[in-house]
């Protein structure tokens, strides 16, 4: 195959999945070439010449070429899906891809219902398995080679500048500005780094501050809504029922009638370890008097039995 798969590299052509279940302590074995592996469940070992060895888990996936020697024993029972691949091109190897299946759900689900055995047969829509898993193993690598990078500066600053004022008329154009970067630029960072829209992540600024305001001061709604960006009480109103499910006043109203109620309740148990303790100084008052006529151990025994 000559299709793209990424980076301008050939798609991976994959020849078929199966499933092996592995018991603890075996080895996966009669699996020759280059292969992908993705961990259904359990706990398995991967180790590899010269890279030394690595436990992988329910939900890991790897690949190795045929030129990488390696050994894969379960470490607790374990159940893999083993794809062998021809016509791979240069990649890492070992390469792993960890969360493999949380990061790609679409992917690893695909995988579990329907594996590449002579039941389902070879077709395009087969074929496409190579393209899809060699796709997903390559954005795996770039998202964890960003990660060690660490964070994005130009993003950072953007997002100090928003929580520093989520009251400015900001547009994409104007974040774009801050951050020194294009719009389309802008957009492809924060849906890479966060997984939202600029749009979105606005949003989610603004509405923070406005619980805080909402939650801490007694500011009018339409104050709070300037506060944070919106032009009238009513768009601001809009905004928030849409993100919380309760319009803003409601919201307040609910935050504070659950603040008086725990109150109210603190209020109550005071009142009642009163009652306790009043209850306790009236017998003990009460068994000093009977003490004076009957003695020491009528007095401790009606103290008890008030405290009772």
């Amino acid at each position: 195959m000559t299709a793209s798969g990424g980076r301008g590299t050939p798609t991976w052509e994959l020849v078929g999945v199966r499933k092996y279940p592995l018991d603890a302590g075996e080895a996966l074995r009669g699996v020759d070439g280059a292969v992908w592996v993705l961990v259904l469940d359990g706990d398995v070992r991967l180790a590899g010449d010269g890279s030394g060895a690595e436990a992988l888990h329910a939900g890991d996936a790897f690949h190795v070429d045929a030129r990488t020697a390696y050994r894969l024993t379960a470490l607790t029972r374990a159940e893999l899906a083993v794809g062998r691949l021809l016509a791979v091109p240069p990649l890492p190897s070992p390469l792993v891809a960890r969360e493999f299946a949380e990061r790609h759900r679409g992917i690893a689900e695909l995988v579990r219902i329907c594996p590449l055995d002579p039941a389902c047969g070879q077709s395009l829509f087969a074929a496409s398995y190579g393209g899809l898993i060699q796709a997903a193993m390559l954005q795996s690598l770039d998202e964890d080679e960003r990660a060690r990078q660490g964070p994005d500066p130009q993003i950072v600053a953007l997002m100090s500048a928003l929580d520093a004022h989520p009251g400015r008329p900001w547009t994409v154009e104007g974040m774009a500005r801050v951050a020194h970067l294009s719009r389309s630029s802008l957009g492809e960072r924060f849906r890479r780094v966060l997984g939202r829209t600029p749009a979105q992540v606005l949003r989610e600024v603004r509405m923070r501050h406005a619980r805080v305001l909402l939650a801490t001061t007694d500011r009018p709604v339409e104050q709070v809504a300037f506060a944070v960006g919106y032009g009238s009480a009513a768009a601001f109103s809009r905004a928030f029922s849409a993100y919380h499910g309760t319009p803003p006043q409601v919201w307040r109203s609910d935050l504070r009638g659950a603040q008086r109620g725990e109150s109210g309740a603190a209020r109550q148990r005071h009142e009642g370890a009163e009652q306790h303790r009043r209850a306790d100084t009236a017998a003990v008052d009460h068994g000093a008097a009977d003490g004076r006529t009957g003695g020491d151990g009528h007095l401790e025994g009606r103290h008890l039995q008030g405290q009772r």
